[in-house]
């Protein structure tokens, strides 16, 4: 198999009032279908760290819904929004609905490029330990 080049480079660099810099991004590492990705944790519960309601529907989503939001570029101006995508990892594998981005372009603090931001049911059907939770590599293809 060969592998795509990956042509996705910064966007940006932003400066913030915490006196970090990050760096911004438009786009996110080629879609193949063994797309190469980590995999964080998220809430999309109202008062959850997931922020505000979801971009996709305007809802928030409870813990146990497997669900998940996805980087700038693999968002892809919402074109993945309540479509389903395939996660594999931890030797496991789980099919979620992308309801939201995770902002890679977002001035402060911006999401990787090569986030899927997972709801805790995701994390619970990859078999992946609670004490574990955080991040992990994974592969996804829609």
């Amino acid at each position: 198999m060969v592998e795509a080049k990956d042509t996705c480079k910064p966007s940006g660099k932003a400066r913030c009032n915490d006196g970090q810099s990050y760096t911004t991004y438009r786009c996110s590492p080629p879609v193949s279908s063994h797309t190469k990705a980590t995999l964080t944790i998220n809430s999309f519960e109202e008062g959850g760290d997931g922020g505000g309601a979801s971009e996709c529907d305007g809802k928030f989503h409870s813990d146990d819904d497997l669900v998940v939001a996805l980087s700038t570029g693999w968002f892809n101006q919402q074109k993945r929004c309540n479509k389903y995508i395939k996660i594999h990892g931890n030797g496991k594998s789980v099919k979620a609905k992308v309801v939201d981005e995770c902002d890679s372009t977002r001035k402060c603090d911006p999401c990787r490029n090569n986030i899927v931001d997972a709801s805790k049911a995701v994390w619970k059907v990859l078999g992946v330990p609670e004490s574990d939770w955080g991040e992990l590599d994974v592969f996804w293809s829609d």
